[in-house]
């Protein structure tokens, strides 16, 4: 128990609740589904041949998985990066049930800064330079990515 609390995990009182790791943990629960479901997308349409030739050449399964199956699953990891990011950084809701009133995330501001003291001018600016950021980086994720990245052979969407 002293190990959990001296790594943050568990509070003072030895419980998770109102912890960052609480916080955390309720992000990955929300959205792991949005990650996870369009690498299962993008490895269902691994062509298997490829993995049987890798094998073939006596490649051992590192790098099979970093030569093979990785970049031909990068549009799913892409995609699952963004469908994941994006609503992340505008939660409130986690932070909120399960942080504490100390844990605050950009989303909780806006929403404190808006329904709280109604200042709807600094959160309609927040918001903007959220979205400014999240435009950013989006393009910036792109920019390395490539745009093909996000798209399949044939140019449909995963």
């Amino acid at each position: 128990m002293d190990v959990l609390k001296f790594l943050h995990i568990v509070g003072s009182d030895g419980h998770i609740l109102a912890t960052p790791a609480a916080v955390v943990s309720g992000l990955v629960y929300n959205y792991l589904p949005f990650m996870v479901l369009p690498i299962y997308a993008s490895l269902e349409r691994l062509d298997t041949r490829l993995l049987e030739a890798a094998k073939d050449l006596y490649a051992n399964a590192a790098t099979t998985f970093f030569k093979v199956t990785l970049p031909l699953s990068a549009p799913g990891v892409v995609a699952g990066t963004l469908l994941t990011f994006i609503p992340a950084t505008g939660d409130y809701v986690n932070a909120e049930f399960l942080g504490s009133s100390n844990s605050q995330m950009i989303g909780n501001v806006i929403q404190s800064l808006y329904l709280k003291q109604r200042e709807y001018p600094a959160a309609a600016a927040l918001s903007f330079v959220l979205m400014a950021i999240i435009l950013v980086i989006v393009l910036i994720y792109i920019r390395f990515a490539g745009s093909e990245a996000l798209m399949g052979e044939e140019g449909t969407a995963i």
